[in-house]
């Protein structure tokens, strides 16, 4: 059987899933081998719960005409994603980068989504397995596809985009995220641009940030749309930032006020205003989009207890990430400031550097109680009367300060490993 014959099969079903414990009816099942299990085991199963077809690249679980054999299921996953991509030719906006694709994601689906039927990646399905699933949820109806792309090495961007074949696409920034696999920052900039070659090789549109100078000196020669702040020579200018703490954004006369945290997250605006300007959304639409987004889901968010503000942003952290966290955190305007700094994952050999310069960045900051929990942080421990290190979370749960704390701002921020949300219990 053909892609397209197996192609035809899925148009007839609701949806696609590759977890029997998420089946819905009229559903169509690829049996996806994991590294602990044989999803191959599931076939029945998933017919039993209601797919109506099941892809399998086992004969031995073979059941009847309802069962697709292939050679490779994951690889006919990503071929049938392809073939429905091309099949429903609609204008897809591609994102990557090493801090905010999500949010920057979410930012755009809210603007696009005032004027278009639009269906963007579902929370961080984002990689050789998430960007066929998401580009199979978008249908006839589907106006604007928005997908997230993520990497931890070389080749990945670029195999992603073979079978998402974006029209449009926005690298949020260039950060020391996933070292280990990359190889250094140098890495990094080369995995996440592989982007821009797919995008300039087949004549496509980047979006690009003015305020970003390795933005600007790899898509030189591209089809650009570009957006700054105080930036006349942007397609958009936008005219006024600031953050304390919500980001508050200024572009024709219009005043947006955010719901979201830190300077940081002012791009991640800033592009969303970029593209809604560029497909026709009205500027009243923008602001109301923006204005009504709520982060959720540990990602700068802003947390109420007793008398004190929080500032949650513990769903992930690398050495970038962390510094323009602790770098917004610094600038804020308040009298009394906590910081609850966890430990940083997948940097390799690098990790012990990475996690001193973190340290570094907070040495002349007298007024700052700093917690740092982690291995790697308590390896580079040092004497300073603000500065506290403990090597594991239950060692810091232990100091009852955090339940003492009256009117004061908390920052906490560590790699999803560290679930320092945990941290919420503490005061």
């Amino acid at each position: 059987m053909d892609i397209k014959d197996i192609h035809n099969l899925f148009l007839k079903c609701n949806s696609i899933s590759i977890d029997t414990r998420k089946i819905q009816s009229n559903s169509f099942f690829v049996a996806i081998k994991g590294d602990r299990f044989d999803a191959n085991t599931f076939a029945k199963e998933a017919l039993e719960k209601g797919a109506s077809f099941v892809i399998i690249d086992n004969a031995a679980f073979f059941i009847d005409e309802r069962t697709l054999l292939v050679e490779d299921s994951l690889v006919a996953l990503q071929e049938l994603a392809k073939f429905h991509r091309e099949y429903l030719k609609l204008p897809i906006i591609a994102l990557t980068g090493s801090n905010g694709k999500t949010t920057t994601k979410e930012l755009i689906n809210a603007v696009l989504s005032k004027k278009y039927v639009t269906k963007a990646t579902v929370g961080n399905l984002n990689n050789h397995i998430g960007v066929p699933l998401t580009l199979l949820s978008f249908t006839s109806q589907t106006e604007i596809g928005i997908v997230e792309m993520g990497a931890n090495h070389q080749k990945e961007i670029e195999f992603l985009c073979q079978i998402a074949q974006p029209d449009y696409g926005y690298i949020t920034n260039f950060g020391k995220a996933h070292l280990e696999g990359f190889g250094g920052i140098e890495g990094v900039i080369k995995g996440k641009s592989e982007m821009y070659a797919y995008l300039s090789q087949n004549n496509k549109i980047v979006f690009v940030n003015l305020d970003d100078p390795i933005q600007v000196e790899k898509t030189g020669n591209m089809n650009t749309y570009s957006f700054g702040v105080n930036k006349t020579t942007a397609k958009i200018n936008i005219s006024a930032v600031r953050a304390n703490p919500f980001v508050e954004i200024t572009f024709s006369n219009i005043q947006i006020i955010s719901h979201l945290i830190g300077l940081y997250n002012a791009n991640n605006i800033n592009v969303a205003i970029a593209m809604g300007k560029y497909f026709d959304v009205g500027d009243n639409a923008i602001k109301e989009a923006l204005e009504s987004y709520i982060p959720e889901n540990n990602r700068s968010q802003l947390v109420y207890k007793k008398s004190n503000e929080i500032i949650l942003d513990a769903y992930n952290a690398n050495p970038s990430s962390m510094a323009v966290a602790i770098a917004n955190f610094i600038q804020l305007d308040k009298a009394n400031k906590i910081a609850v700094l966890g430990d940083m994952f997948e940097l390799g050999e690098q990790s012990v550097k990475e996690h001193k310069e973190v340290v570094n960045l907070l040495l002349n900051e007298e007024k700052i109680n700093c917690y740092f929990v982690g291995k790697d942080f308590y390896y580079n421990k040092i004497e300073k009367s603000n500065f506290h290190f403990y090597e594991t979370f239950d060692a810091f749960s232990k100091d009852l300060i955090l339940g003492q704390l009256k009117n004061t701002m908390i920052l906490i921020k560590g790699s999803r490993g560290m679930a320092l949300e945990r941290t919420l219990e503490l005061i």
